[in-house]
């Protein structure tokens, strides 16, 4: 179900396939990168990482279901790559809510989702994962990566996106059926370290701190506040220590959340 393009450097990956998605490129098709010049995360920022250290790639997806159940998409290319690192590397990361792969503390790898919508319905969306193969990320992001976690000989990055394809695969086709659909967050709550954490998290409305409950059916995190329960479908989290006293892992500047890109017409 794949057609993937490989760059040896692309601004972004995510780019180009918003590019091709727009032209009416079919679901399926992947951009992958041994560079990116233009790298981005959640809020525009900048994202970089030296030439093949990396596995940088993006999916297209043409999802048929209420625009309210996109994080699911995002969901399932984090928990494919998660099934890619046990397989190829025997290192087993859990997801921190919205879309981080971390092992203990460290961030392994994170996701960018940007979809586009014409009157109302979803046109299609681009999933994007940067995994953290021969580089732990810059200083002071708490980074780590494979290699470094495995001491083994340079993790081949070609096999580490076979694996990634082949354990989306299945999840993708998930995604079109209501029960796949319960599935798929059903997976994300068992592989989720946020959940049972106090966490602070910034939402676009402002920030919203509590104990981290639930995700429901939709992929969205559900929080017990001091004002009662919220649910929150995007935004920046910070796991809190048990007294309050501070955080024990800090949101990246790299691609940590998930971001809808604008209506397209």
């Amino acid at each position: 179900m794949w057609e993937v393009r490989r760059f040896e450097e692309i601004g972004s990956t995510n780019t180009y396939l918003r590019e091709q998605g727009r032209a009416g490129a079919a679901a399926g098709l992947v951009a992958v990168a041994d560079h990116q010049s233009a790298g981005r995360g959640r809020l525009d920022r900048r994202w970089e990482s030296p030439p093949g250290a990396s596995l940088l790639v993006s999916v297209l997806l043409r999802p048929r279901f209420d625009p309210a159940e996109l994080h699911l998409c995002t969901a399932a290319v984090a928990l494919a790559a998660a099934q890619a690192c046990r397989e190829m590397a025997g290192v087993d990361p859990v997801l921190k809510w919205p879309n981080d792969l971390l092992v203990g503390e460290a961030k392994l790898a994170g996701v960018l989702a940007e979809a586009e919508f014409s009157a109302g319905a979803v046109r299609f969306v681009v999933v994007g994962i940067g995994i953290n193969v021969a580089w732990p990320g810059p200083p002071g992001v708490g980074g780590t990566c494979l290699d470094d976690l495995t001491g083994a000989p340079p993790l081949d990055r070609r096999a580490l996106l076979d694996a990634v394809l082949g354990a989306l695969a299945p999840r993708v086709e998930r995604l079109e059926s209501i029960e796949g659909r319960r599935a798929v967050a059903a997976e994300l709550r068992r592989c989720c370290a946020t959940l049972g954490r106090p966490v602070r998290v910034e939402t676009a409305a402002g920030t919203v701190a509590g104990l981290a409950r639930d995700i429901d059916d939709r992929g969205h995190l559900v929080l017990e506040t001091a004002e009662g329960v919220r649910t929150v479908a995007a935004g920046d989290v910070v796991h809190l220590r048990a007294n309050g006293g501070g955080s024990v892992h800090s949101p990246s500047t790299e691609a940590d959340s998930v971001g809808w890109g604008p209506a397209g017409g």
